[in-house]
């Protein structure tokens, strides 16, 4: 079983920043890919970023030079700092994460999703 707690959602006026946080948990062996995705209401859920365990990423062109995604694996916890906000990225953002569980099954599992909203 894997939990995935996000944190930092919230309103921020157009240009300012947010920074949000995963954190893994459960019966976690190690943790391959994790990553953002977002959906705004009536809309797809869209990839926004992705980092590998050792560090490699890949972003969505409409947030690259504004997003960065990071991970501590000692916390088990994924990072995206969001700077230059525009109101387009309003959506629900959820954090995702190719697991493997301590019974080296593999576990693709998602956040319950945290809300950011940017104010023109």
């Amino acid at each position: 079983q894997v939990q995935l707690v996000e944190s930092g959602g919230g309103l921020v006026q157009a240009g300012g920043s947010l920074r949000l946080s995963c954190a893994a948990s459960g019966s976690i062996f190690s943790i391959n890919a994790m990553g953002w995705y977002r959906q705004a209401p009536g809309k797809q859920r869209e990839f926004v970023a992705v980092i590998s365990r050792t560090g490699s990423t890949n972003y969505v062109d409409s947030v690259k030079g504004r997003f960065t995604i990071s991970r501590d694996n000692t916390k088990n916890t994924v990072y995206l700092q969001m700077n230059s906000l525009k109101p387009e990225d309003t959506a629900v953002y959820y954090c995702n994460a190719d697991t493997v569980l301590t019974t080296r099954a593999l576990l693709n599992a998602w956040g319950q999703g945290t809300l950011v909203t940017v104010s023109a």
